[in-house]
């Protein structure tokens, strides 16, 4: 076996070893093989070429990767000596190997440029002192700028890299992708690989790399994991407004953008619809700007999923935005706004070409939805109560935030006789059409019963053989109650509902649970049972279903527990407010996961009495008294300074004309609430006197009473007057 032979051997079953472990200890064989090569005087041209053979005889290995071990190889013939020759011979020596060095320059330098990677040596201080062709390419700087010292021009964020320099020094090796900032301003990323080449008895005193550019790879995934991402999170919306939103968030780093705009045209040829999500004040067609809605309305003829750059720099760019048409009938096009004015490449074109796809399905999906949940709203209302409660008397209906806001609660307040009210809360099983159709169905035999007269417990009764011929009616709770406006006295029933409650100033929370029977349709043993219960003057009752209270995460008493804390909390206050605070104080983050129907009832105080001295010194008095009255009674704000004005005016009548001429007398004032109203009545005991028809400028205070109440009794005798106003709530 010759030496060169020898030699291949062992240099084939090193590089093996090298290219399958790696590291320091497996390239230090080719600092001995280069050695023992030059000892045998052994060819380089033999070397390097049977390298490249056995790189490619060998299955998985690369070029790149095997390249350290061969330059480890030749580093020998570098530092390699063959003695001193006298005279010519020394000197012809010496020239061949010159001769011989700058061949090898020469051909080394055309391998490393071969190279399709991009291949750099760095040394001990961090700068790049050789670089390749391909590294130009990747970064921007080639050969012509060596040597390229820390911190190097292509870098993009010099911390970062200035931690992956500290740990490339600590460990000897580092692969990592990073980004490079081309002097054209463009980003682009790269993948880095870097080990350390070490000497004998020198640590790490330079490092070898390589680069190659993995852009388009990046972005390729980006678009994947975007539409990915995109796809799933619209695939739960429930309007345009919120697809726009989702659509701002995965597109705001990418592109830079700023808002987003969808403009939805219909049939009928009026204005379109606009929806807008991000930095925009434009919320109409008409608050667009007119360079906008120009481009809108050419894009209503380019074909679906198209998209196009729009700007005002001309047809080079930079670009303002995207306009992108999706697809479907009356489907919207959508203008994707720029921060700031960019260059927009072909990643980004491809990148909102993928997910514009995935948008017209989403915006379909939603237009759909919009269009069924506003059906199922509107069938809802109509079958709510259209009349102003009674006073006293304040109503809420709150509708579940998914998936159609529609379900099966219902409520009803009626008058069922002079002084009776009748109050009904019900919840059927279920959501959407199907429950409400059965509510309807319920809440009309409920009404008719109550109208009629039957008591609480009767009425479930009756409901139970109506539920039996009510498909999807079984297992409805409703809590049935009337009212003795007059006495306070509430009669009740329970058909599996949450208890009522009612608070009492001064009082602890009381549940009305004394008559609770099974839900209607399940068997029972007996009749309905029902209950009593005095509501004193000021106390609050409020009737409610379990989309209240009821939590998945928490037990129903503890929020039954927190209603009635909002209750106490709101003890003075008018019925209305009471609702909207409970309403507030109860609702979760996201909104109510099922419909919530609210009745509160706060009795109104007692009938109010004033009887003062017929004096002007008592209207102040007699104002802020009827004011507090009207706050307690739960009459609205607008409604209370009116009839202030109009009993300060008809008490003004009784001190100026009551006692004419006379001893000054007294003067009452009564206030009462009935019904869907309330009636006050101001007397005095003097004589009646006719209006004086010559003041031009007075005389105007009935005329104002009967503007404000809609109507006015005048009862005017020798033994005094009275002046009686009823006002009904609207």
């Amino acid at each position: 076996m010759t030496a060169a032979d020898d030699f291949g051997d062992g240099y084939a079953e090193a590089l093996r070893r090298y290219l399958d472990e790696g590291g320091e200890a497996s390239l230090a064989a080719g600092h001995e093989l280069g050695r023992k090569a030059l000892k045998d005087r052994l060819s380089m041209m033999e070397i390097v070429e049977g390298h490249f053979r056995l790189v490619e005889e060998t299955p998985g290995a690369s070029q790149s990767a095997a390249l350290p071990f061969l330059l480890q190889t030749l580093a020998t013939f570098d530092i390699a000596t063959y003695g001193f020759l006298d005279g010519a011979k020394r000197y012809e020596l010496q020239r061949a190997r010159a001769d011989h060095l700058e061949d090898r320059d020469a051909f080394r330098t055309a391998l490393v440029n071969s190279l399709q990677e991009g291949f750099f040596v760095v040394d001990r201080a961090g700068t790049i002192i050789e670089v390749n062709e391909a590294f130009a390419t990747i970064t921007g700087c080639g050969p012509e700028g060596v040597p390229y010292e820390w911190p190097y021009p292509w870098l993009d964020d010099r911390e970062d890299a200035s931690q992956r320099l500290a740990s490339l020094v600590q460990n000897g090796s580092l692969q990592a992708e990073t980004p490079v900032r081309q002097r054209d301003g463009r980003l682009t990323w790269a993948a880095v690989s870097i080990n350390s080449v070490t000497a004998e008895g020198d640590d790490h005193f330079a490092y070898v790399g390589t680069i190659r550019d993995i852009t388009a790879a990046r972005a390729s995934a980006a678009r994947e994991r975007a539409v990915v991402r995109l796809a799933t999170a619209v695939g739960i919306a429930t309007s345009v407004a919120e697809v726009l939103d989702i659509l701002l968030d995965e597109l705001r780093a990418a592109l830079d953008l700023q808002s987003a705009v969808a403009v939805m045209w219909d049939r009928s040829g009026s204005e379109p619809a606009v929806q807008v999500a991000g930095a925009t004040d434009a919320t109409a067609w008409r608050d667009l700007d007119p360079f906008l809605r120009d481009r809108f309305e050419e894009a209503r003829a380019w074909p679906p999923l198209s998209v196009r750059a729009i700007g005002t720099a001309g047809p080079a760019g930079p670009w303002l935005g995207l306009v992108a048409v999706l697809s479907g009938v009356g489907a919207p096009t959508l203008w994707l706004q720029h921060a700031e004015p960019r260059f927009v490449g072909e990643d980004d074109r491809l990148l909102v070409t993928a997910l514009v796809g995935h948008l017209s399905l989403a915006v379909q999906h939603v237009r759909q939805f919009e269009n069924a949940r506003e059906a199922s709203l509107t069938l809802q209302r109509t079958m709510m109560p259209t009349t102003k409660p009674p006073v006293g008397f304040a109503v809420r209906y709150e509708p579940a935030v998914s998936p159609l806001e529609i379900g099966g609660d219902w409520y009803d307040v009626l008058a069922v006789g002079d002084h009776q009210i009748g109050i009904i809360v019900g919840d059927c099983v279920g959501s959407g059409l199907a429950a409400a159709a059965v509510m309807g169905q319920l809440r009309s035999s409920a009404r008719v019963l109550l109208i009629n007269g039957v008591s609480p417990g009767r009425l479930l009764d009756e409901l139970d053989s109506a539920a039996a011929l009510i498909a999807g009616a079984y297992c409805t709770t409703v809590f049935v109650g009337t009212v003795d406006t007059d006495t306070g006295t509430m009669i009740y029933s329970s058909a599996g509902h949450v208890p009522a409650l009612v608070a009492v100033p001064g009082a602890e929370l009381e549940t009305l649970d004394e008559a609770t029977s099974v839900p209607l349709g399940v068997q029972k043993t007996g009749p309905r049972p029902q209950a009593s219960k005095v509501l004193s003057p000021s106390s609050t009752l409020m009737l409610y279903t379990d989309g209240l209270v009821e939590r998945r995460e928490d037990v129903i008493d503890n929020g039954i527990h927190r209603a009635g804390e909002v209750l106490a909390e709101t003890i003075e206050a008018p019925a209305d407010i009471v609702a909207d605070a409970v309403l507030d104080r109860l609702a979760p983050e996201g909104g109510f996961d099922d419909d919530v129907a609210i009745v509160v009832y706060r009795r109104p105080p007692a009938p109010l009495e004033i009887d003062v001295p017929a004096t002007a010194d008592q209207l102040s008095h007699i104002r802020h008294r009827i004011t507090r009255w009207l706050y307690a009674t739960g009459i609205p704000d607008d409604l209370a300074g009116d009839i202030v004005l109009v009993v300060n005016e008809a008490c003004t009548n009784s001190i100026e004309h009551g006692y004419r001429g006379k001893a000054l007398g007294r003067m009452v004032v009564c206030a009462e609430a009935k019904g869907r109203g309330i009636s006050i009545r101001i007397a005095d005991f003097g004589s009646w006197k006719l209006p004086d028809t010559t003041q031009r400028t007075r005389g105007r205070g009935v005329p104002l009473m009967r503007a404000v109440s809609g109507d006015v009794v005048l009862d005017g005798t020798a033994d005094g007057t009275t002046v009686t106003m009823n006002f009904e709530l609207a």
